[in-house]
């Protein structure tokens, strides 16, 4: 394509998940303007869904104070929303050059309604804390769960890690209720009470692991696995926070996504050290 782009910057794709990884969540938006049926197949976690011919009926949906990243399939669409946006004084808008097909970095799936059944959009900071401890302690159940079947002892270390990973992250959550104002004896109660039947992302822990079971049979695939898990509960919180009503829970949930980037980035230092040893 020759058009001539004004007050648009482009992003390739290295440099675009360099600026996600980096960039506090609550600071920027991925805006997809692809169709349903690509957004539900693949998608960069949180991303915004407006399709094309929607975007300039939703420009209301948008915050022209936020950076905005928008991709399409290969760049076509994305560069001419990109125009649009800036074209209605939105000031900071990037397309991603080569789209969702040059993507190499964390993708989500499922379509934009996905799991949203946990959220009502009114929830208070101690329910979507409540929702987030439930989904660590299922995905610890589920890392405890392939490592009582593991055989390799380098695949059982890394479970145990993982496992003391999730364990860490429930510390912290219950560290932010604290901080928000639930009483230490409710924390007690709630610990003692909280069942272990989905984990990240809202997934079905007995489904997904006899999905999967035949990719947890080596470091690789366990990490694999657990990077995909953590994009899905990225991409979820992500998604809640779109929906909430309420400033706090809003602050939160764009916290606890922090948290996930950060898990997807130590997980992505462990297979490329793994890669690198195996090569």
């Amino acid at each position: 394509m020759s058009e001539q782009l004004t007050n648009v910057g482009v992003m390739f794709p290295d440099d675009a998940e360099s600026f996600i990884s980096q960039n506090p969540e609550s600071t920027f938006t991925v805006l997809d303007v692809r169709q349903p049926i690509e957004y539900e197949s693949e998608h960069l976690p949180g991303a915004k869904l407006i399709p094309l011919p929607e975007l300039v009926d939703s420009l209301q949906d948008l915050d022209p104070g936020k950076t905005i990243i928008v991709y399409c399939a290969v760049g076509g669409r994305s560069r001419m929303a990109a125009q649009l946006l800036a074209n209605q004084d939105f000031r900071k808008v990037y397309y991603l050059e080569g789209g969702m097909e040059a993507w190499e970095g964390p993708a989500a799936e499922g379509p934009r309604e996905f799991h949203l059944q946990f959220i009502r959009g009114d929830e208070a900071v101690q329910e979507v804390i409540a929702l987030s401890y439930k989904m660590e302690r299922g995905l610890k159940a589920f890392h405890e769960t392939v490592r009582s079947k593991a055989k390799d002892p380098e695949l059982i270390k890394l479970l145990g890690h993982l496992v003391k990973a999730e364990e860490s992250h429930m510390k912290r959550l219950l560290a932010v209720s604290l901080k928000w104002g639930m009483d230490p004896d409710e924390i007690q109660t709630f610990e003692e009470n909280v069942e272990a039947t989905v984990m990240e992302g809202g997934i079905d822990i007995g489904s997904f692991l006899a999905k999967n079971e035949s990719f947890l049979q080596s470091v690789a695939g366990v990490v694999d696995v657990a990077m995909m898990v953590e994009t899905q509960a990225l991409d979820l919180y992500l998604r809640m926070a779109a929906e909430s009503n309420d400033a706090a829970t809003k602050e939160v949930l764009f916290e606890i996504a922090e948290e996930e980037k950060a898990h997807l980035r130590a997980l992505g230092r462990v297979l490329e050290d793994h890669l690198s040893k195996s090569a």
